[in-house]
């Protein structure tokens, strides 16, 4: 058999596999940039600052009650088809203006019913997380592992003529334990799950210095997406997004009140995502 003829032969055999025979074969390294843009619900939010303070309900008296913009980025390297290490950064900010229908009292500071007040929540985090695939299939995901969140929150609340203010910082590690899915639906579409999460009861694992505090958060979505390039995914992302801390912290000393918070917060997402796979091997 000639040269020609080998490579005649080859070229035959290639165009007769099936088409999900190419988008089945996932490389053994690889880089993932993903991006969602979409809105975000409120469900439930209150925060108390202080023993004897006031429990603000943000949906009722701070506003909140509107969709948001909602946008998360993120980078994952996988080695060797089953170990995958990413980071990820997720702003959240809410800025609202109300005017007060009751004495709201925060950090010993009292805002009389009728201050027109400026509010702002500010919880943006950073999450670098491991992962290790238990099934190493072609076209399914069943993958275990921890994440690492820093978060970065900031509560504001100020009189409109900048008179009354109150402001609470918090910054701290968050370890959380995370499982990811995802099952392949023909030769395009596929179904997946995602969730980060964590319990914390004690100081030692939640990050503050105070034994009495309690914290926790859970990240979780369920999405569905559509191969539309061997490089390139398209989905459709439903995510709850949640949590929140209880306790006594020493983090602002310079500050009023006794240290006491409660925040707790509860949202639903909606977002449209693209990923684009990076082939390294």
């Amino acid at each position: 058999m000639s040269r020609c003829t080998r490579i005649l032969v080859m070229l035959l055999c290639l165009g007769s596999l099936p088409a999900h025979a190419w988008w089945e074969r996932e490389p053994r390294t690889s880089l993932r940039l993903t991006g969602e843009l979409g809105f975000l619900d409120v469900l439930s939010h209150s925060l108390r600052q202080g023993q004897d303070g006031t429990l603000f309900r943000y949906t009722e008296d701070g506003g909140q009650d509107n969709l948001y913009t909602f946008y998360r980025v993120s980078a994952e390297l996988t080695l060797g088809g089953r170990h995958t290490v990413g980071f990820l950064f997720q702003p959240l900010q809410i800025d609202t203006q109300v005017v007060l229908r009751r004495d709201v009292r925060i950090d010993a500071l009292t805002f009389p019913s009728g201050t027109p007040l400026d509010v702002r929540y500010g919880f943006p985090f950073y999450r670098a997380s491991y992962l290790y695939d238990l099934l190493g299939a072609e076209k399914h995901e069943l993958s275990v592992g921890v994440s690492l969140q820093l978060r970065d929150a900031n509560f504001v609340f100020t009189s409109a003529d900048g008179t009354l203010r109150r402001a609470t910082r918090d910054v701290g590690p968050v370890p959380l334990l995370k499982v990811r899915g995802k099952w392949g639906l023909g030769e395009r579409w596929w179904l997946g799950l995602e969730a980060d999460g964590s319990y914390a009861p004690t100081a030692i694992i939640n990050g503050d210095d105070n034994s009495d505090t309690t914290g926790a958060l859970l990240d979780a979505s369920v999405r569905g997406g559509l191969r539309i390039t061997k490089q390139v995914e398209a989905f459709l992302n439903l995510r709850y997004l949640g949590g929140g801390a209880r306790g006594v912290s020493d983090d602002n000393d310079d500050e009023f009140g006794d240290g006491f918070t409660s925040n707790w917060i509860s949202t639903a997402t909606v977002s449209l995502g693209f990923s684009y796979l990076l082939v390294v091997d």
